[in-house]
């Protein structure tokens, strides 16, 4: 569904879409499931569990790919034929 405003000025009616507010911009239920996961997040920092900082690009990815190692199962090397 598109919105539209009607603006009046000198006689003339200009029908324009309605831009969203910021108020617009998320649903409620949305909105409630944003602020549960920035909630999750807040407790995270606070319990310490963050990564950095880096001092490099580099760091920074070889820090995800540790972490990827611990969550994800091991890769199964391809034979060449």
């Amino acid at each position: 569904m598109t919105r539209v405003e009607f603006k009046v000025s000198g006689g003339v009616i200009n029908i324009v879409p309605k831009l969203p507010s910021a108020d617009d911009e998320y649903t409620p239920a949305r909105r409630r499931v944003i602020d549960a996961r920035l909630k999750l997040a807040i407790e995270e920092v606070k319990k310490g569990r963050t990564a950095g900082p880096f001092d490099t690009a580099a760091e920074m990815v070889a820090s995800l790919k540790r972490d990827l190692r611990k969550v994800s199962p091991p890769r199964l090397k391809s034979r060449v034929r």
